[in-house]
């Protein structure tokens, strides 16, 4: 495809709690994305389930909104889940209509970028039906993506690579309250109030609790239920929240790049999702982090331990606890959860320290599409479809 620009498909909105963040990271990709090398196309999943053909206007990138638009009057559409071909024979995914005026009309993709978060969306099965079209997705492939969504299951491969994980307990939403109470009495000998409980499968903080007591323990666990029917119970730790910013090296051969660290220092008892997306005085950010050279080589270390055990691929962000209580000249430090699709709006962490550690946001952009690419052309790639 000589001087012909790739169409990139970017997959926003979805079913998950975490629908409207959606919006706001596809519309910064939208605006960002490389047009001497790109076409961008957007897919909106509504909060049905359903797709449409959202068709953008590219008078978009001059426009001051921070989000894409929520698309439900255009055409409903359904992507093949079938290997299909372009012209020249690379993978295309491609998008049928389905409303009655443009019935099989088409539209092609050759490269998707899914910026979508949540349940059905990073948790392994979005990325099941883009591996059915063959075509590349930004990303890790299924198994990456479930892993990282689940907390529980990330922090058990964790401990078994003997990987410092925050101290847990898991509840089950068949448990009797006999049964929870239990574990928290077991919780309670082990690391003491105060403690987390959080859903097991949920992002952005959402299904998180902070408790304090016994009796506010089986209030919160049953709040966290409704959102998710694996729970986790952890030990509230005096902790600085340190993240990185995490690339696949498009040498496979080579450890995955690390950005220079940041903390978020929250004004609040933790980072809410309140904090996160709706109060501008949520946290405090400090990017990069004051930490000594010799203990970010070790916490970055630690992030590129942690993509490589968890089989991630593509990019993620990597959230640390480091324990303010610990030894200042040992200090101790631990994995607090993966995100493998975080947020991509144009004051998101995971670009904002790419960023600041010498990668622009739209070069960014272009890295993950060549690595998705790339990975799909590996055949020792996990997502090679």
């Amino acid at each position: 495809m000589v001087n012909q620009r790739l169409r990139v498909g970017i997959i926003y909105g979805g079913q998950s709690s975490e629908h409207e963040v959606s919006l706001r990271s596809a519309a910064s990709v939208f605006k960002r994305l490389d047009r001497t090398k790109f076409e961008p196309k957007t897919i909106y999943i509504d909060k049905t389930g359903k797709w449409h053909w959202a068709d953008t206007p590219e008078s978009f990138t001059q426009n001051s909104a921070e989000s894409l638009p929520i698309a439900t009057n255009s055409p409903e559409v359904v992507l093949l889940p079938c290997p299909n071909q372009s012209s020249d024979g690379r993978p295309t995914a491609k998008f049928v209509y389905q409303n009655a005026e443009n019935f099989g009309k088409q539209e092609l993709v050759d490269v998707i970028i899914p910026m979508v978060h949540g349940t059905n969306c990073e948790d392994g099965t979005l990325q099941g039906l883009l591996e059915s079209t063959r075509v590349p997705y930004t990303g890790s492939g299924v198994l990456g993506s479930a892993i990282g969504m689940d907390k529980e299951v990330a922090k058990r491969l964790a401990e078994h690579a003997k990987l410092p994980v925050v101290p847990y307990r898991v509840a089950r939403s068949w448990m009797t309250d006999e049964q929870l109470n239990a574990l928290m009495q077991d919780a309670e000998r082990t690391f003491g109030f105060p403690m987390f409980v959080k859903a097991a499968r949920e992002g952005s903080s959402v299904g998180v609790y902070k408790v304090k007591t016994r009796e506010a323990f089986l209030p919160a666990i049953h709040q966290a239920f409704t959102y998710d029917n694996k729970v986790l119970i952890e030990k509230a730790i005096s902790a600085r929240e340190i993240e990185f910013s995490v690339l696949q090296n498009s040498d496979h051969s080579k450890r995955p790049l690390v950005s220079k660290p940041a903390e978020i220092i929250p004004t609040g008892e933790f980072y809410t999702y309140d904090a996160k997306y709706n109060d501008e005085n949520g946290a405090i950010f400090k990017i990069p982090a004051e930490i000594s050279p010799e203990l970010t080589a070790k916490m970055t270390q630690l992030a590129q331990e942690i993509f490589i055990v968890l089989e991630i691929e593509g990019y993620a962000r990597v959230d640390l606890f480091l324990d303010s209580n610990s030894d200042p000249k040992n200090p101790a430090f631990y994995l607090n959860e993966v995100n493998t699709l975080p947020g991509f709006t144009s004051i998101s962490m995971f670009p904002k320290l790419w960023e600041v550690s010498g990668i622009p946001y739209t070069d960014l952009l272009t890295n993950l599409i060549s690595l998705a690419i790339g990975n799909k052309s590996d055949p020792k790639s996990t997502t090679k479809g």
